[in-house]
C-alpha cells in the first residue's frame, strides 16, 4: 500500500481547492448532465434503432458497428464513472484524495480511432455523430481530471522562453 500523502515524481502536487471547486461549479454540473445524457441517448440508440440498423449492415460494416459501439461505451462508461466520482466528492461521500486515486482517474490514453477502416464508411449516421459526441465529453472530461488531478499547471509561455534563451545566447 502506498502513502496518499507523499507525491510521486510524475504527478505534481493535487490542488485540493480547484479540484472541490470544480465539483461544485455550473461547469461540472454542464458537464455531469451532458456526459449522462448521452450515456442514455446512446444505450437507447444502441438497443433499438442501432440494433435493427446494425443488422442490415454488410459483414464489414457490422464488424466495424460491433467495435465502434463497444470503444464508445466503454469511454461513456468511463466518463460516467469519473463525473460521479466528481459528484460523490462534492457531495462528501468520499473524500478527494481517494478520487484523486489512480482508480478512480481518467487514466486511458488511447488515440481517437482513424476515420478508415473496413465498414466505417457504412456505419449509420447516428452511431457517427454519438462517436463524435462521446469522444469530445470523453477528451473534455480527461482534460479537466489532469487539471484537477496532475496540478494543472498554466502552460509556460513558449515566445517568452524562447526570448529569454535567445537573451541569454547572445548577451555576451
Amino acid at each position: 500500500m502506498t502513502d496518499t500523502n507523499q507525491t510521486s515524481p510524475q504527478r505534481a502536487p493535487l490542488d485540493a481547492q480547484r479540484a472541490i471547486d470544480f465539483a461544485r461549479s455550473e461547469l461540472f454540473e454542464r458537464t455531469f448532465k451532458e456526459g449522462m445524457g448521452l450515456v442514455e441517448e446512446t444505450a437507447a440508440y444502441l438497443d433499438g434503432p442501432g440494433r435493427a440498423s446494425s443488422k442490415r449492415l454488410s459483414r464489414a460494416a457490422a464488424l466495424a458497428y460491433a467495435g465502434e459501439s463497444m470503444r464508445l461505451t466503454t469511454r461513456l462508461m468511463q466518463v460516467a464513472s469519473w463525473l460521479l466520482v466528481q459528484r460523490a466528492v462534492r457531495d462528501g461521500e468520499i473524500q478527494l484524495a481517494e478520487a484523486s486515486s489512480e482508480k478512480y482517474r481518467l487514466i486511458s490514453r488511447e488515440p481517437q480511432p482513424t476515420s478508415s477502416f473496413a465498414g466505417s464508411d457504412e456505419l449509420p449516421e447516428a452511431l457517427k455523430s454519438l462517436i463524435i459526441r462521446g469522444g469530445a465529453i470523453y477528451e473534455r472530461v480527461r482534460r479537466l481530471d489532469e487539471t484537477m488531478y496532475e496540478g494543472g499547471e498554466e502552460p509556460a509561455n513558449v515566445v517568452s522562453n524562447q526570448m529569454a534563451l535567445l537573451h541569454q545566447a547572445f548577451a555576451r
